[in-house]
């Protein structure tokens, strides 16, 4: 249906209802649509002092990343760069028994402490390979200067130091990998801070210089790295300008010199002019899709995740690893190597970009594990002995298998939770190039592998030879569960139907004809006697534990259906884990089980654990950490080391209540607790290429509009339930609760209730 203004002297003979039908379904094709500039009420404001590093306000361009801090007179940037690692492997790391058939004989013959010896002493015992913190800038201002308040104004993403009637302002270009920083004084002493974290590493001492207008630090690090920090000053008016850059042998063989040209540029270009296509940037990135809901507290966190995809996620740059491009400046390396964690982390890094429509920080985690197949295919060749390709649990920037609890490190099922990003990416955008290119061909080297491991038991059902379920029973010899785990289980019904599915789709019968003949030899899900999952046969959810990893096929893999005939073990299976209460949660726990909760519809108890996430387990400049902030009993673990996953799964969740996209059918507010009467969304992105955007008020849908990117069949899930609903296409199908709409590339479907229908909700 399309409309247009009637031409003069026509006279209407449409009834008033009809008018009224006319103008708000015509509401609901215009308005949801208007990009938002983003919002300032989700600015991170702190007051002033912050003396610690990981409390700051953060900056970055995906590629450098900085940490504003300091009090008095003295102004902190800790400075990163994603790139920056020692990548040197322990000699135990190469040893020729350091294998899967090495781990296998070990736990056969119960030798625990051997296998610890190979398999986890290489990760806790030595301080390599790890991320590297670059060092820190330090600017001394007036001696009179005091500050007061520290600003992160997201929208431009600059950061704004109060000083009284001054301020310093700073960004860290979105276009060039350099940062600058006004300062509203004409001198102020500069200096650069090489970290003390790497002398534990055997460096030597870093080399320190500097002018009357330049400062510099060049580090020598291992396997011939050398990076560079280059700050620079220009007065200007009342004003000085401070630019500053991180350089490697990555860009060039003189790091030092390609530092002093890009502070060179950008002090000569001045402030304004390096600023421009910064804020250009940040507009786009914020045109892009946004989420309105009435509590403060969340919107603030997922107004600031969101602005994490863009400051530490760029395509051609490294993707997020545990503490993103804000690694460690506290005198110690960082946690846990600031590595790749892939038994959760980077994958629910990752879960909410796709809906989010952040293509460029979705690539960047993509074209990363498309990068790195050559070293999955070692790995998989080397490790486990068979062809295709296999990801490490925990690796390093250049795909290093490291170890570490090996149960977990080491399991051949990673690859497949990492390939379910690849899967996730192409459903929703339906980019068949990247299907093609991209996403079928990295599916099938992952299965391939998997299921080279694999054999048939006594009932032909293929197993692995050994199987875990992160992180149950921790490193004890125990952690070791009857084959297959429901976590392997899983991922690998996930993979097969994956592959049998994308096979399909690219026109490879017999490809499509063999995953769907494996899927079939893989058992059903265990479950308890009450209904619940379980981690293994024999071994049910019975006491509080931080990782869900039972539970992946209700979320994120959706390979239960909780509206329907799996509707008592999605109930059962979340029943229990609350039953088991938060003991042994850590932050991420809350956010990924109120993801969980909204996948199953229910509402208020999202809500609850969203709530407490952000009460609980961000600092005050927002970063997840793993512990009880409040120390009120909510957690046993109360320390403070941040990971990022945590965020991102809480953003997902907002996401997951708002709208979701899984089975083939979309749905519109199918999570919204009543205590959210109104809510909106634009321009999320749904499986099938479909770009969605709603509104919600009084409790009730008032308008939804979707742009379908590709043609195809929309199964929408009925979202006004209301016979007053009017849709710009009356020539639909209904198949229960849902409506079928056959939509053109680029058509724009609308729906809506007249204002008198919504009150009366």
């Amino acid at each position: 249906m399309r409309f247009a203004p009637p031409r003069a002297g026509v006279r209407l003979r449409r009834d008033a209802s009809r008018l009224v039908s006319v103008v708000f379904i015509a509401t609901a094709l215009t308005l949801p649509c208007a990009a938002r500039a983003q919002s300032a009420a989700s600015d991170l404001r702190l007051a002033a002092p912050i003396t610690r590093w990981d409390a700051a306000l953060p900056l970055g361009n995906g590629l450098l990343g900085g940490l504003v801090w300091g009090r008095g007179d003295t102004l902190n940037v800790s400075l990163d760069r994603g790139d920056l690692w020692d990548l040197r492997l322990p000699s135990t790391v190469t040893r020729p028994d350091w294998t899967y058939r090495t781990v296998r004989d070990l736990v056969a013959s119960g030798d625990h402490k051997k296998r610890v010896e190979l398999f986890d002493d290489p990760y806790d015992k030595i301080a390599y390979p790890t991320k590297l913190p670059a060092g820190r800038l330090v600017l001394v201002l007036d001696s009179g200067a005091v500050a007061r308040r520290f600003t992160l104004r997201l929208a431009t993403a600059d950061a704004v130091v109060s000083y009284g009637d001054r301020e310093v302002t700073g960004f860290f270009s979105a276009a060039e990998p350099v940062a600058l920083f006004r300062i509203p004084w004409r001198s102020a002493r500069v200096a650069i801070i090489a970290p003390k974290s790497v002398d534990t590493l055997g460096y030597p001492a870093a080399e320190l210089g500097h002018t009357a207008d330049r400062t510099w630090m060049v580090q020598r690090a291992a396997l011939g790295l050398r990076y560079a920090i280059v700050a620079g000053t220009r007065v200007i008016g009342d004003s000085m300008l401070v630019a500053v850059t991180v350089t490697s042998t990555t860009d060039g063989a003189d790091p030092l010199a390609l530092g002093r040209s890009r502070v060179t540029a950008a002090l000569a270009r001045g402030y304004e002019r390096v600023q421009a296509p910064h804020r250009a940037w940040w507009r786009r990135f914020w045109a892009g899709s946004s989420v309105q809901v009435p509590d403060t507290a969340i919107q603030g966190q997922y107004d600031r995740v969101k602005y994490y995809y863009g400051a530490a996620s760029r395509r051609g740059a490294p993707p997020i690893p545990l503490q993103g491009v804000w690694t460690a400046d506290g005198g110690t390396l960082p946690p846990w190597k600031g590595d790749f964690h892939n038994d959760l982390n980077t994958q629910t890094t990752y879960l909410a970009c796709d809906a989010a429509g952040l293509v460029d920080a979705c690539r960047s985690w993509l074209d990363y594990n498309w990068r790195l197949l050559p070293a999955y295919r070692r790995f998989a060749r080397d490790f486990f002995g068979v062809k295709g390709a296999a990801v490490p649990g925990v690796m390093a920037l250049d795909g290093a298998a490291l170890g570490g609890w090996g149960q977990y490190s080491l399991s051949p099922t990673m690859g497949a939770w990492v390939a379910q990003s690849f899967f996730s990416h192409w459903k929703v955008t339906q980019d068949r190039t990247f299907l093609m290119q991209r996403a079928y061909p990295f599916l099938t080297e992952i299965g391939t592998a998997l299921f080279a491991l694999t054999a048939p038991d006594a009932r032909g059902m293929l197993k692995l030879p050994l199987s875990t379920s992160p992180e149950i029973n921790d490193n004890a010899p125990s952690s070791w569960l009857p084959p297959n785990t429901n976590f392997d289980l899983a991922l690998m019904r996930r993979l097969a139907g994956a592959l049998e599915e994308t096979a399909t789709a690219v026109g490879d019968r017999t490809a499509a004809a063999h995953w769907h003949a494996t899927l079939a030899h893989l058992d059903p899900l265990d479950r308890d006697s009450a209904g619940a999952l379980t981690f293994a046969r024999g071994h049910p959810y019975a006491e509080s534990h931080r990782h869900f990893s039972h539970a992946m096929a209700i979320h994120p893999l959706a390979l239960l259906d909780p509206e329907g005939a799996d509707s008592a073990t999605v109930r059962a299976t979340l029943d229990g884990i609350g039953t088991h209460g938060s003991d042994w949660w850590t932050g991420y726990s809350f956010a990924w089980y109120g993801a969980m909760l909204a996948r199953a519809g229910r509402a208020d108890e999202a809500t609850k654990q969203l709530e407490i996430f952000t009460r609980a387990f961000i600092l005050p400049n927002g970063f997840h950490v793993n512990g009880d902030q409040t120390k009120s009993g909510l957690s046993k673990y109360t320390y403070r080391p941040f990971t990022l996953e945590g965020n991102f799964l809480a953003m997902h969740a907002v996401q997951e209540m708002l709208m979701q996209s899984w089975g083939g059918t979309v749905r519109v507010f199918p999570a919204v607790a009543a205590r959210w009467p109104d809510a909106t969304f634009r321009a999320l992105r749904a499986e099938g290429g479909f770009i969605v955007s709603a509104t919600r008020r009084g409790g009730c849908t008032a308008s939804v509009r979707i742009v379908a990117t590709h043609a195809g069949l929309l199964r929408l899930r009925d979202p006004f339930d209301a016979a007053s609903a009017r849709w710009s296409r009356t020539d639909f199908e209904r198949a229960g609760r849902d409506l079928l709409f056959r939509l053109r590339a680029g058509e724009v479907l609308a729906g809506a209730v007249p204002p008198e229908a919504a009150a009366r909700c």
